[in-house]
């Protein structure tokens, strides 16, 4: 109960964590982006402060700029980035899968891998190895952040306000949705995108 309050609209660390994780969590795929944003919307059930679009703003722009640093290590330095994130047979496997799936999928790709834990990572690093359109990946990449965030958000405000005498139940069943939501996304991705090595 004490994170929830700590994450109220009125502390400033609200709307640290709001911009700052989701844009870490590009480069760094353990950081609990979603859980935040989710946790977020829990705390700010049933208010209608118009601080709560700030913070809504702040995750879309966080993710937006983590996706497009993702895009400049992978096009800045992406023999580097490549050693490091597709290493081996394996790595050498998606880097290919991803770079054939871009070519096919484009923007609907990006879209779709930003909700896959992990996903979001190797596709915005491919994008900047293979010199992806910029405007294109910048337009896409600012769809795909804003969908994201709005998500994340107000499923975390569902849940608060259908559990608002206890709000950590509010979160664990917004996270659960999260969870089937991510499933989803993955069978899609992997009935239709055919990630390598799975037939």
């Amino acid at each position: 109960m004490s994170v929830l309050q700590h994450l109220a609209l009125s502390s400033p660390l609200s709307y640290l964590a709001a911009f700052l994780i989701p844009m870490l969590d590009a480069i760094l795929p353990v950081l609990p982006s979603e859980t935040i944003v989710i946790a977020l919307g829990v705390s700010t059930a049933g208010s209608t402060d118009p601080r709560i679009a700030l913070l809504v703003a702040l995750a879309a722009c966080g993710a937006f700029a983590g996706d497009n640093l993702c895009y400049f290590i992978g096009r800045r330095f992406g023999p580097l980035a490549e050693r490091k994130v597709f290493a081996g047979e394996k790595g050498a496997r998606r880097r290919a899968w991803a770079t054939g799936a871009l070519d096919r999928f484009g923007a609907r790709l990006i879209i779709v891998c930003r909700f896959i834990p992990g996903g979001r990572t190797a596709v915005t690093l491919t994008c900047g190895m293979v010199g992806y359109q910029p405007r294109r990946f910048v337009a896409v990449t600012a769809c795909a952040a804003v969908i994201w965030a709005s998500y994340a958000f107000f499923l975390g405000r569902l849940g608060g306000q259908a559990f608002e005498d206890q709000p950590w139940l509010g979160l664990l069943l917004a996270l659960g949705a999260t969870l089937v939501l991510s499933a989803v996304a993955e069978v899609i991705r992997r009935g239709r995108l055919r990630w390598p090595g799975q037939h």
